[in-house]
């Protein structure tokens, strides 16, 4: 499979990346064209936003988490029945861990991978020659990728993108369009990141005003002809396996964080996925054999799933019998309490010894490998996860012992994070994402 396909990148965070992403998804769409995105990297966000843009699903392929056999089985679920894939940036283009190379989780090694051109973004707000010398380090720091050009963001004048269009053409690295500095772009946020795609009430507006500035900005055939592929490497592939036949997965404001590749793999293993909302006071169907609770924004919703009276007694019935495992918001949700950014304190359904306060913030990011204590749905003792921590809200009671935690946890570098998460009949939870097992 040869789907050709380029990589949006960007120096760093906060350079437009997003914004030039979806814009060139919608014009491409309105061209007629099958585009399908991707997202290098533990993002859960914005995967959704791509899917708006596109019509179509979107992945996540992550170099780290994902041993090759996988991220190849994702990145055929990208390039399938596509025309195009674009794929999308996480921070720079070189920012990952230090790991052997095509395993940092930089967005370099996607594209080395597969053999897609990189768009590099630059921010040009407070700079003109000078962006030139920043693309002309991205362009030599790695020989594995090939910068096919730059989109500038952020110009201010005619005359300020004259000045970095001199300094890029010194150095022979061509300028695929411009989009100008407009504040009303930003798509709106909170704090783990972009306001859900669900809950942006204006997005196809929103997305159809960029595809219009990238048709006047961007030299879309320019960009359209720079994209290629090297193709799926040959061997073995593999989706992860269900945690079981019929799955009922919590799916609301409060409960969204499922990562792509994980549903689908569930799906194609001929599970069926039945979905609830605890915020309308449903709970799990009780002829399911396995309850997720995804990651989301339980703390912004503590005090209706407090009184959602339905979810809390079914669930608590449910996990007498069967599995219930929940992720950073969904484990939040399964512990004693969460106390909000005001300082009130909501019940939650205590089915795990562990209190939460997003009112105590503190950013917890990063990898997580994770080695199981006990068997269980997610797997059998000694078992190895791989996921990823992104949260503000902390524990307040204190940690696990080791009869009661979920696994024991290094980060990325092998670094010890000792034990984490909790298990307690048929209950499990902690606060990383999984992303392959």
């Amino acid at each position: 499979m040869v789907i050709p396909g380029l990589l949006v990148a960007a120096p760093r965070s906060s350079s437009g990346k997003t914004t030039v992403t979806l814009a060139l998804m919608r014009a491409l769409r309105r061209r007629g064209l099958r585009v399908r995105g991707a997202k290098c990297g533990p993002d859960y966000i914005d995967p959704a936003f791509h899917q708006t843009a596109t019509g179509e699903p979107s992945v996540n392929l992550d170099s780290f988490a994902m041993p090759g056999s996988l991220l190849d089985a994702v990145a055929g679920l990208a390039m399938a029945d596509a025309d195009v894939v674009i794929a999308e940036g996480s921070m720079g283009l070189f920012d990952g861990i230090v790991a052997r190379e095509g395993a940092t989780g930089a967005n370099a090694d996607i594209a080395a991978r597969y053999g897609w051109p990189v768009i590099l973004v630059l921010d040009v707000s407070g700079a003109a020659q000078s962006a030139a010398a920043v693309a002309l380090g991205c362009a030599r720091y790695d020989p594995r990728i090939k910068i096919a050009g730059v989109v500038l963001n952020k110009v201010a004048s005619p005359r300020h993108r004259r000045l970095v269009e001199t300094g890029l053409a010194r150095i022979g690295i061509p300028v695929l369009g411009a989009l100008m500095r407009d504040a009303s772009l930003a798509l709106p946020e909170r704090h783990l990141g972009l306001v859900q795609a669900r809950e942006t009430g204006d997005l196809d507006l929103r997305l159809d005003r960029l595809a219009d500035l990238a048709e006047a900005g961007l030299d879309l055939d320019a960009i359209l002809a720079a994209a290629s592929s090297t193709g799926i490497p040959h061997g073995e592939t593999f989706l992860p396996r269900p945690p079981g036949q019929r799955i009922a997965i919590a799916s609301d404001s409060a409960f969204s964080f499922l990562y792509p590749h994980l549903e689908i793999g569930w799906r194609r293993a001929g599970a069926e996925l039945v979905a609830f909302s605890p915020l309308a006071d449903e709970a799990p169907a009780p002829d399911c054999d396995v309850c997720w609770l995804p990651g989301g924004y339980p703390e912004l919703h503590a005090g209706t799933l407090a009184q959602a009276h339905t979810f809390r007694h079914g669930l608590r019935s449910f996990s007498e019998t069967k599995s219930v495992h929940g992720e950073c918001g969904g484990y939040m949700v399964l512990g004693k309490s969460i106390e909000d950014a005001d300082g009130i304190t909501h019940p939650m359904l205590g089915l795990l010894p562990v209190s939460t306060s997003y009112r105590a913030r503190r950013l917890h990011l990063g990898y997580r490998v994770a080695t199981l204590i006990a068997d269980g749905v997610l797997g059998q003792a000694g078992g190895r996860l791989v996921g990823h921590e992104f949260h503000y809200a902390s524990e307040i009671t204190p940690p696990p012992s080791r009869d009661e935690a979920l696994a024991e946890v290094t980060d990325a570098e092998g670094m010890a994070q000792g034990l984490a998460g909790h298990r307690r009949g048929h209950v499990t939870g902690s606060f990383f994402h999984l992303i392959a097992a």
